[in-house]
């Protein structure tokens, strides 16, 4: 093996964060051992890639942490920022950054990664927003360290779990209507996730007499309001009505953001404020040391699908950990924040049964078709005929065995989703819906050996119309749900205290 083709320890900073949680996977994959530093570290324990690769505890203000951390390491790659943490997040940006290229100078690593912001062309630092000014201060910082650093100067990254993206979401799938700031006709070259990772791996390669910055875009380049219009087509959403008004300021829009998305306002008002310039990149440098892959980067409407691919594709695993499906770089992770990923409403009951997990699972099992769904019977009943109504299946189909159940079969308006017997059945809805809808039923028993049934519903909203659905019908979930776990409860006691009298 050549000194080129070695493999390269790599440090992660911000590992628990949106793109160094993405990053690692990346790097292992790519033959390079990777230490994570974290100030908590438990928080990386539910990654897949947590048991490939080694975590240590430091924070980048802290000089003694930041140094053990260094220790062999050829490439550092710096993925932290403290927006969010108080007015005097810049100086605290400042310092982490002095300590870091310093440390990682001693240590003689030799090359520092680090991911900023991209400024607009010929405006003077001083107008821009706090945000950018403090990442391009941070960037200065690290390629004055003495260790080879490559800058990369992203703009808006779409991606499920980027605080831009999931505004540019909240934003369209909640007003079908708007009156927006004249920022959203601001021109903006966004980015796929996964072609920012495959730049940061790419990094860590570059010639060691590469210091430098270099500006990352995708191929489009297209005003806020177009993303919001290429949004809905993509999600499948109505034209959206947009009317750009002059008078909104930066900090009443953050406050109109913060009232309309989950996003924090200490998150959305910086995001904001970078909108008010252009951010197009002015070279295209970076492809002369990483090269595109085959058909080139990742265009607006694909790396959206690629976003919203893990909601619509029914991700509603019980633990992240026990997911078993590759991930992609798109995806969710356990430690995006809770507004990450889109809305998803769930309803979750769980009750103790006195019957073994065999007679709850013969009970689960046999749910649907002419035993019914044991509760509120009329309810269901009008929600099969109102279905029928407007063109869905209705109850009508029933299911196809009386006892057993296997994954693809229809079950009244509910379809198998996936089956473990004994354990899991989840059912996802073809009833018509202004969104996705799935049933899960799980027998499971606790630590004192008690059986255990657990239900979820899930719903992910397809709109204004989808939030409204939900919050319409949350007042009977009560009814229907609460008396679905009381019966099926009940109907598993009565068939184990029936069980001795069969066997005689």
């Amino acid at each position: 093996m050549t000194d080129k083709d070695r493999p390269l320890r790599c440090l992660v900073t911000g590992a628990t964060g949106y793109l160094g949680g993405r990053l690692v996977p990346e790097l292992l994959d790519a033959g390079h051992p990777v230490r994570c530093l974290a100030r908590s570290p438990g928080r990386l324990r539910d990654h897949p890639w947590a048991g490939r690769a080694e975590a240590v505890r430091g924070d980048v203000t802290d000089e003694a942490s930041v140094r053990a951390a260094m220790d062999g390491i050829d490439v550092a790659y710096y993925l932290v920022h403290a927006l969010g943490t108080g007015r005097g997040f810049e100086e605290t940006d400042r310092r982490a950054a002095r300590i870091f290229g310093a440390q990682a100078r001693a240590a003689g690593v030799r090359r520092i990664v680090y991911l900023g912001g991209l400024t607009p062309s010929g405006v003077p630092e001083h107008e821009l927003s706090p945000h950018l000014r403090s990442r391009a201060e941070v960037g200065r910082v690290l390629l004055a360290s003495g260790v080879p650093t490559a800058v990369l100067r992203a703009a808006v990254i779409i991606g499920s779990g980027s605080a831009s993206f999931e505004m540019l979401r909240y934003l369209t799938e909640r007003l079908p209507a708007m009156v927006t700031p004249s920022w959203v006709r601001t021109r903006i070259q966004p980015i796929a996730v996964r072609d920012v990772l495959r730049l940061l791996v790419g990094c860590a390669r570059l010639p060691d007499d590469v210091n430098r910055t270099f500006d990352i875009g995708g191929p489009d380049i297209l005003t806020y309001e177009e993303m919001m219009r290429r949004y809905a087509a993509v999600a499948g959403l109505p034209r959206r009505v947009i009317v750009p008004v002059p008078l909104l300021t930066p900090r009443l829009s953050s406050l109109w953001v913060g009232l309309i998305t989950p996003v924090p306002g200490a998150l959305a008002r910086p995001l904001v404020e970078s909108l008010r310039h252009e951010v197009v990149r002015g070279e295209r440098d970076i492809e002369r040391y990483v090269a595109e892959p085959p058909g080139g980067s990742v265009g607006l409407d694909r790396a959206i699908r690629l976003a919203l691919r893990r909601v619509q594709d029914a991700d509603v695993a019980t633990r992240w950990s026990s997911a078993s499906t590759p991930r992609a770089p798109s995806d969710p992770l356990p430690t995006d924040p809770d507004w990450a990923g889109g809305s998803l409403y769930t309803d979750h009951r769980e009750r103790t049964v006195a019957a073994s997990p065999q007679a709850l699972w013969r009970v689960v099992e046999a749910i649907g078709g002419e035993n019914g769904w044991y509760s509120a019977p009329l309810a269901w009943s009008l929600r099969g005929w109102l279905d029928t109504l407007v063109g869905g299946v209705g109850l009508r189909r029933g299911r196809r065995d009386a006892t057993r159940l296997r994954v693809g079969d229809s079950l009244d308006f509910w379809r198998v989703e996936e089956i473990e017997p004994g354990r899991l059945l989840r059912l996802r809805a073809e009833m018509r819906l202004p969104g996705l809808a799935w049933l899960e039923m799980t027998v499971d028993t606790d630590p004192r050996g008690r059986t255990v049934y657990r239900q979820r519903a899930v719903f992910h909203p397809h709109g204004l119309a989808g939030h409204a659905y939900w919050r319409g019908v949350a007042p009977f979930h009560a009814a229907v749900f609460g008396g679905m776990i009381r019966n099926i409860a009940a109907a598993a006691e009565s068939a184990e205290d029936d069980e001795p009298a069969r066997t005689h």
